[in-house]
């Protein structure tokens, strides 16, 4: 994956409010100290991968586009950005992927195309979340149509039966339509594409 994802500013911001004077000023004090208490935790966490769950991870990403300063805001492009490959690379997308596809666990080799697809992918460049890239890959390239009738075509799938060509399509219409679902579940978590244009 191109280097340049990371080193762009991801999430822009406002200058944070001048402080007050007195009570008022004392009070926004110690909120901001608070709020970059906060942030550090939140990025520690990322540093260190103990978040990586697509629920978690996007809430955090909603945290860092939310920052007022410019300081906080390119204070997490480098570690949201790791922490989303790693979140594909140590296989979690994928196992939550099979998590929402009980009755036909989801194929691990649509993910393994689609990141192959994405590394190769100028255009990859626009977004610095590496698993939201892959599922819209997975999506607009069709892939779960074609690996879905290649799976049901397996003979391994109907041992020692011999299916029609009616039976294969019936089970790859039931793999599509789940992993399908699954997919799509997943990409509602970001009511906004994550990217840079």
């Amino acid at each position: 994956m191109s280097s340049s994802r990371s080193s762009r500013s991801n999430y822009s911001g406002s200058s944070p409010s001048s402080s007050g004077s007195g009570r008022g000023g004392s009070s926004r004090s110690s909120r901001s100290s608070n709020s970059r208490q906060n942030i550090r935790t939140l990025i520690d966490s990322l540093r260190t991968h103990r978040v990586n769950t697509l629920t978690e991870l996007c809430r955090i990403e909603r945290v860092a586009a939310s920052c007022e300063s410019e300081e906080d805001s390119r204070a997490f492009q480098e570690p949201m950005t790791t922490a989303w490959q790693y979140y594909v690379n140590s296989n979690q997308m994928l196992s939550e992927l099979r998590g929402l596809t009980t009755k036909f666990p989801f194929c691990g080799d649509i993910v393994s195309e689609a990141k192959m697809l994405v590394d190769n992918d100028p255009d990859s460049n626009r977004s610095w979340n590496y698993a939201w890239l892959v599922l819209v890959k997975i999506r607009d390239d069709n892939l779960i149509a074609t690996y879905a009738a290649s799976e049901a075509a397996r003979p391994e799938m109907w041992t020692p039966n011999e299916p029609s060509a009616e039976d294969i399509d019936a089970l790859a219409a039931c793999f599509q339509y789940e992993w399908d679902m699954a997919v799509n579940n997943m990409l509602r978590h970001w009511q906004v594409s994550p990217v840079w244009y």
